[in-house]
């Protein structure tokens, strides 16, 4: 890895940070290593770091340094998919005590809470993270894990991170932070108190569309030790041109990020004052009921938008089919423009509203993508 000791903003971490000289050839972009296996020394030993693919890669190896060295963090440990760390984080949590978490999270996250964990004999208890009352209330000495999504998923539900850092220490448990829609370039989880940061790589780390992962960094402990372990043993690694891809795409990763959120920005606040939009969830509004929070958190407040229509299910979907440049996928942090329908992507039992529409904002215009959305508003009845 090169000396990133000069290395004084994100920007030049990006830049750096996941891309090792390659010494033998001089190589500017990082080379692949394909390689499963890798040759023992006379005597039996791996002295040059590498035995098997599944417990490690030169390509896997960079980004874990990479994305840890942007978030601050000390070690890191990629997975073949987001939710893939994230069950590793909650079996690691159910062996040691109670795991309080998000109850507006990613639906993927609340089905393992809900279905898978307590089949490994963990222990879950689902709060409303953004009231500090509310997770004071849920709190004891049983608890090992608090873990958070902010901005959540998809009510851009901001939490604050500090305050639930200290409330955590308080009762011996750790935080952990989901920081997949505000990426280390617009929030960093440990400055504020958190002890692990996760982040679905597939989004705005990998920016493209193209990859699919996952990723947790945190301190040299005995957590991430086990969570390292968890992932050898259950195969969940990334292969090493996942890796690859995702050392192409960090360079670029506060440009994409910025350019996104401030494009986001100019959509909310058109959005917010449209005559057929009931509510919008953007955390950079006044309106969001936590915006102080994140303004105190976040550089930045992101690419993500949902809002809901003052119609009903029907005219939120023909909104969705209208559209011209929004691309209608679930997904997000790509540099193309999403759009999708939430509750029916989330199924039966979601507690997201009917009316709502998520948005991923890319880096088309701004001016486009507002165009876009008037006329696709523009067609819905009136009343």
């Amino acid at each position: 890895m090169k000396d990133r000791k000069s290395a004084t903003s994100i920007d030049t971490l990006a830049v750096h940070a996941a891309r090792p000289g390659e010494a033998a050839t001089g190589d500017v972009t990082p080379a692949i290593h394909v390689s499963t296996t890798y040759e023992r020394d006379v005597d039996g030993q791996y002295r040059r770091g590498y035995q098997y693919v599944r417990d490690g890669n030169p390509n896997r190896s960079a980004l874990e340094e990479g994305i840890a060295a942007l978030e601050g963090a000390a070690a890191g440990v990629a997975f073949s998919s987001g939710s893939a760390a994230t069950l590793a984080l909650f079996q690691v949590a159910a062996s040691r005590g109670a795991i309080l978490a998000t109850d507006s999270s990613y639906h993927g996250t609340l089905r393992q809470l809900r279905e898978l964990v307590p089949s490994m004999g963990g222990r879950v208890r689902l709060v409303d993270s953004t009231s500090l009352p509310a997770v004071e209330g849920a709190m004891d000495e049983s608890v090992a894990l608090v873990f958070v999504e902010t901005p959540s998923n998809p009510l851009m539900g901001v939490t604050d991170i500090g305050e639930l850092a200290r409330m955590a220490g308080r009762y011996g448990a750790l935080l952990a932070c989901d920081n997949t829609f505000a990426t280390p370039v617009l929030q960093r989880p440990l400055d504020h108190g958190a002890s692990i940061v996760l982040h679905s790589s597939t989004k705005y780390l990998g920016g493209h569309s193209d990859v699919m992962g996952g990723i947790i960094v945190g301190g040299e402990d005995d957590w991430m030790d086990e969570i390292g372990h968890i992932r050898s043993a259950a195969g969940a690694a990334p292969s090493p041109f996942d890796c690859w891809l995702y050392q192409r795409s960090l360079p670029t990763l506060p440009l994409r990020v910025r350019r996104q959120s401030d494009s986001a920005a100019k959509i909310a606040a058109f959005l917010s004052t449209h005559q057929k939009v009931e509510r919008v969830h953007y955390p950079g509004l006044e309106s969001h009921p936590n915006h102080a929070v994140a303004r105190s958190q976040m550089s930045g407040f992101g690419g993500m938008i949902s809002f809901q229509l003052r119609s009903g299910l029907e005219e939120a979907m023909q909104a969705a089919a209208r559209v011209e440049l929004f691309t209608r996928a679930t997904s997000l942090g790509g540099v193309e423009s999403l759009i999708e329908h939430r509750a029916s992507i989330e199924g039966p039992g979601t507690t997201t509203p009917d009316n709502l529409l998520r948005i991923s904002v890319g880096l088309e215009s701004p001016d486009d993508l507002i165009g876009d959305l008037e006329q696709a508003l523009g067609q819905l009845p009136t009343g």
